[in-house]
């Protein structure tokens, strides 16, 4: 060989040179791929608040009238923003009101010109009965009432509702409940009287209160002052004649802090706090429960054991009819359900039935109707493994009948024709051949038959029923096809008027191409899971694209979008824009299929389903040589930058870049209901098995951790206990710190936005990111 290499030098010495060249280039186009100032720009035309100026007519949110099936809707077009009303008995459709005459009266309020199809109100109230609006006006306080017919604009003297949120006026308008301090007073509104209800009221044992899941409040000077009172939550009897009051008992409650260290005003930081219980605390707030007797001001305890209030669901009232009272009470943990009968006249408490279940009963996957009439109820349950629609005995709690059945998932009870005995309910997965994650509306009847699909589109559909419930509208749309808004009969889902197509024609001149849904076989090889591929819209089948994985595996949720909207308005399509294809998959443990399928990550949420995604990945790479799987990044926010920063100390040897944000690292440090609901009670070893800290050894790609310091849903100390640990393990990896952003806050941030494409530009394209480059996303 010696020979040869050396007698042949001179002959290749030439051809040589030319392969190397040719081999350096063709690994330069990969590793070093160059991105410019066009390309951010193409990013950033894609951000959420930026497309919607490429679509119209995409998205209406009908307002229907109380007691009659009209409704208006504004809606983007070409002109702007337009308002119509539709009549769903006359089947017509008209302008709402005639925007050029009250742009014109609205002028000299706002003190400039004012843009017929851009007009600056909100929060409309439509007054049928007089044929009026009730709006607010940005950047102006107050509401303001316009005559329709006239459309002459006037301020109402005074906020109307219950600005201070520390009052509760009784259905028949007799009666006025208000807290002072700590205590309830009962006003008579007819002759003026005032009544104290209670005595024994304090600080942190509060009548007519709940606590809010964050309720973040300033922490004052005095160590016994904050800056707000709690909101005044009690229920009025439908005949005015009771009223249902939670007394919370804050004595044993334990408090998480924030430090604002950029405050309004001044250079003081400001402590904030609020109640937040842990995972397996006991020393929580509790909640008691009373009914008040409105004409003898006689208090009456229900008979139940104070219960924790680490979640508003955890013991919820429900009144039925005039003023029958029942509680659904979850344990800690979710392992059980029970519906109880209270007797609103001496407080006593039976129960209708007890359900268990060897995991957890889901409480958002819970609804229920009851039909005091006949002593009945309908309830959602798993227990046969899938979601569907119970009818039980009110008084026994036995089962009179399974309603539905098969292998498909009942979401909602929409209505009820309690005189039909019929209901209407949205479900998905029934059709075959079609994505089982798609909503679509059904009638049965209550003894299961006569089961009748209502909107035959092969699309997911959103529903919103009229008033009488003799119609709905409904918008049906898949990522790969635009939506469309139709009036429908709600008795056979007959089409009667065309509302709204959108128009997308400014989305596909860019280049823009449709998400493409794929569906493959899980880390079993048996389930079928569910995603979509995001290009860029400058696609070039020929080139090699690092993959981005964008992960949320809550056992909640479904990360795949499955509308048309939620496939154009994401993240996910402005970080393919700078030369990735991004990938969604949901696998094994995720939410919207069948009790098994989500009790995988039981116990088990640092599987985070990344077999299946991984799985996913290589199969489609082997599909699509395009998509490169030597280089695949992830990122994901809250239990998505959980995903994110485990996907990658668990599997480094897959995953080479991470960007998580807000991540609940520790489910230890989390708000209690959510990991207690899927990680169990009390808290076990898994809880700190699964904690990201455990994995920091293993970390060898690039890893950014980023946490708004005012995330009230997700501590940050979720971030800087990560950080600890790297730190200690001296590991090298990149942290943000965002001042005064919430939990919200941060992932839509410009600049957070920015940092996480130049991170994937540099770490996993190889490219040199536009550090100082300033995005225009609507005002920071």
């Amino acid at each position: 060989m010696g020979i040869i290499n050396y007698g042949m030098s001179s002959i290749l010495s030439k051809n040589s040179i030319c392969i190397l060249i040719l081999c350096l280039f063709s690994i330069g186009n990969i590793r070093a791929q160059q991105v410019g100032k066009r390309d951010y720009q193409r990013a950033e035309k894609f951000l959420p608040k930026n497309i919607d100026s490429l679509v119209y007519r995409a998205e209406i949110n009908p307002h229907w009238t109380d007691g009659h099936p009209v409704f208006w809707y504004s809606v983007d077009t070409r002109k702007g923003e337009e308002y119509f009303v539709v009549r769903a008995k006359e089947r017509t459709k008209r302008p709402f009101f005639d925007q050029v005459e009250f742009a014109q009266n609205l002028s000299p309020i706002i003190g400039e010109k004012v843009s017929p199809f851009h007009l600056p109100i909100h929060s409309i109230n439509w007054e049928y009965s007089n044929n009026s609006i009730q709006f607010k006006i940005e950047e102006k306080k107050g509401r303001w009432k316009a005559d329709l017919k006239t459309l002459k604009i006037n301020k109402l003297d005074k906020e109307e509702g219950n600005p201070d949120h520390l009052s509760a006026e009784s259905p028949d308008g007799k009666w006025t409940v208000t807290r002072k301090e700590y205590n309830l007073w009962l006003k008579n509104n007819e002759t003026g009287k005032k009544y104290k209800l209670t005595e024994d009221g304090k600080r942190h044992y509060i009548y007519g209160a709940s606590l809010p899941w964050a309720d973040t409040r300033q922490i004052l000077p005095s160590p016994d002052e904050e800056s707000a009172p709690f909101k005044l939550t009690v229920r009025w009897s439908q005949n005015s004649k009771k009223l249902y009051v939670n007394k919370l008992d804050l004595r044993r409650a334990q408090k998480l802090y924030l430090l604002k260290n950029i405050p309004q005003d001044g250079f003081r930081s400001q402590v904030f706090s609020y109640y937040r219980a842990l995972p397996g605390e006991d020393s929580v707030a509790k909640i008691e429960p009373y009914i008040f007797n409105i004409e003898d001001q006689t208090k009456i305890p229900v008979q139940l054991d104070p219960f924790d209030a680490i979640f508003g669901g955890m013991c919820k009232s429900q009144q039925v009819e005039k003023a029958d009272l029942y509680f659904i009470c979850r344990e800690r943990g979710y392992g059980s359900v029970s519906l109880l009968d209270v007797d609103t006249g001496t407080g006593k408490v039976d129960t209708v039935f007890h359900q268990t279940s060897r995991t957890y009963i889901d409480p958002l996957k819970s609804d229920y109707k009851f039909l005091p009439k006949t002593n009945e109820f309908l309830w959602l349950s798993e227990r046969d493994g899938w979601n569907h629609i119970y009818l039980y005995d009110l008084k026994t709690g036995a089962v009179k009948q399974q309603i539905t059945d098969g292998k498909y998932v009942v979401k909602h009870i929409n209505h009820v024709d309690k005189q039909n005995r019929t209901i209407y309910f949205t479900a998905g997965g029934r059709e075959p051949d079609r994505d089982p994650y798609l909503n679509h509306l059904y009638r049965v009847n209550f003894d299961g038959s006569n089961l009748t699909l209502l909107t035959p589109e092969n699309a997911t559909h959103s529903i919103s029923l009229s008033p009488g419930h003799k119609f709905f509208v409904d918008t049906y749309s898949r990522v790969d096809k635009k939506p469309q808004t139709v009036l429908r009969k709600l008795e056979d889902g007959s089409v009667i008027m065309k509302l709204e197509t959108a128009d997308i024609k400014d989305l596909l001149a860019t280049g823009w191409q449709y998400p493409q849904p794929f569906k493959v076989k899980a880390r079993d090889d048996k389930t079928d899971i569910y995603g979509v591929i995001i290009r860029p819209s400058n696609f070039d089948p020929k080139k090699k694209y690092p993959v981005i994985d964008g992960t949320y595996s809550g056992p909640h949720a479904v990360r795949t979008p499955k509308s048309f909207v939620g496939g154009y308005k994401n993240q996910d399509q402005p970080l393919a824009e700078l030369g990735f294809v991004v990938i969604n998959v949901d696998g094994l443990g995720t939410g919207g299929r069948s009790k098994q399928f989500q009790d995988y990550s039981w116990k088990n949420l640092g599987d985070i389903g990344s077999p299946d995604h991984i799985k996913a990945i290589k199969e489609l790479t082997q599909t699509y040589p395009y998509m490169d799987s030597a280089r695949v990044g992830i990122y994901g926010h809250s239990a998505g930058g959980y995903d994110a920063a485990r996907a990658i100390m668990k599997h480094p040897e897959f995953y080479k870049v991470a960007v998580s944000s807000a991540g609940n690292h520790d489910h230890r440090v989390a708000k209690a209901w959510w990991p207690e609901l899927y990680m169990d009670y009390p808290s076990g070893r898994q809880y700190a098995e699964q904690s990201n800290m455990k994995l920091v050894e293993n970390l060898e790609g690039q890893l950014l951790i980023a946490h708004g310091n005012m995330d009230d849903n997700v501590h940050p100390a979720e971030t800087y206990r990560l950080a600890d640990a790297l730190i200690k393990a001296g590991k090298s990896f990149d942290m943000l710190i965002m001042p005064g952003k919430d939990h919200g806050g941060i992932y839509s941030s410009e600049y957070f936005i920015k940092k996480r494409w130049n991170y994937f530009v540099e770490h996993l394209l190889g490219a040199e990111p536009l550090r100082h480059y300033k995005i225009n996303h609507g005002n920071e």
